[in-house]
């Protein structure tokens, strides 16, 4: 869990029901994502507006609303029928992103490095034998390392390439 030497503004997105996936994979990329699953599209695009988040989603009818339609709000639509893989690598080109200090998957947190001993009671015993580095959520308060999960996860990250090399649109 590294994060980027690239100091550039990130952008903070907002994910509509379809996307809770995407959401936590762009959390993992270190991306500032809202997700509320039960939000209507109007209360969506309200707080996309209020809280400055592009708001991300396969429903092209929520991309006729006025706020999008005037550009009020910033949004991506997603081509229809990608896997969500195929979503990530979408977003990630489209916007140029680049890879940043990971999030917390399941709340989107705020993750902050520490020590074994100050996690120690919350840690498998068997985790806390070979694992060097922990990390604890400012939101949820789980706590988390590099282990095989999140290894997985990085290869799933490296897969997508150049980050911030190639793209259609210049990050938002």
């Amino acid at each position: 869990m590294s994060p980027s030497a690239d100091q550039h503004v990130a952008p903070r997105f907002i994910c509509d029901a379809m996307c809770g996936g995407l959401a936590r994979w762009l959390r993992a990329a270190g991306y500032d994502t809202s997700y509320t699953p039960d939000i209507d599209d109007g209360e969506l695009v309200r707080q996309a507006e209020s809280e400055s988040r592009v708001l991300i989603s396969s429903d092209n009818q929520i991309f006729e609303r006025r706020l999008l339609r005037d550009g009020r709000v910033r949004g991506l639509a997603l081509p229809r029928g990608l896997t969500l893989l195929k979503q990530l690598e979408y977003v990630v080109r489209r916007l140029r992103l680049r890879r940043a200090t990971p999030r917390c998957m399941k709340c989107n947190g705020a993750l902050t490095t520490r020590a074994r001993a100050d996690v120690a009671d919350r840690v498998p015993a068997r985790s806390l034998l070979w694992a060097t580095e922990f990390f604890e959520c400012g939101g949820c308060r789980g706590v988390f390392w590099n282990g095989t999960h999140w290894r997985r996860i990085e290869r799933v990250l490296e897969c997508l390439g150049e980050w911030g090399q190639a793209g259609e649109e210049a990050a938002v």
